[in-house]
């Protein structure tokens, strides 16, 4: 045990089963995710939107996960906006790693990126975007009509669009087209 707790203070980079250094903030509601991870992330922290862990899952299929040594100041900055979470948790091992939201499938001309119920598919060719779906959002439609057809460059980001559940999940399957097809 002692030779574990120099080794967490020393430094040593080695990553102790049953350590984590990620915390998980727990909402009732996805508005909630949504407002809370734009007010941390303009506060500079660096925070992502991940499923919940099955064992966590508490009203909402999405968790923000956080650098668990700055927990005081996300909470204080929170409960001022009157967004604080239903509860916080540690990543503590493998079996409560929240899970990626982002499903990658490459067809061959085309990639297609899931980000929880929104796909986006695109030509790989000339990074066109060719397909919108999923969701049930009434924006859904909209948001098809003016990104397809656009390249990725060209499209404007689905959250300047749309403001539902459907808008921002698209917004997170765009921003990670961008990163497998970087211009």
């Amino acid at each position: 045990m002692i030779q574990y707790l120099r080794g967490l203070f020393r430094g040593t980079g080695k990553k102790e089963r049953g350590v984590s250094e990620k915390g998980l903030l727990l909402y009732h509601s996805t508005g909630d995710v949504i407002r809370a991870e734009t007010l941390l992330k303009e506060a500079g922290f660096e925070v992502a939107v991940k499923g919940p862990p099955p064992d966590l899952r508490q009203g909402c299929d999405m968790v923000i996960e956080f650098p668990l040594l700055q927990e005081m100041r996300i909470r204080n900055l929170l409960e001022e906006a009157g967004i604080a979470p239903l509860r916080v948790a540690a990543a503590q091992d493998h079996l409560l790693e929240p899970v990626s939201l982002y499903h990658v499938k490459d067809f061959g001309d085309y990639l297609m990126v899931r980000a929880a119920n929104m796909k986006i598919t695109l030509d790989k060719s000339d990074r066109r975007i060719v397909n919108i779906s999923g969701g049930g959002c009434p924006d859904v439609p909209y948001l098809a009509e003016m990104l397809v057809g656009k390249t990725l460059d060209d499209a404007p980001e689905p959250r300047s669009l749309g403001r539902t559940l459907c808008g921002y999940s698209l917004q997170l399957a765009f921003e990670e087209m961008r990163r497998q097809c970087p211009g």
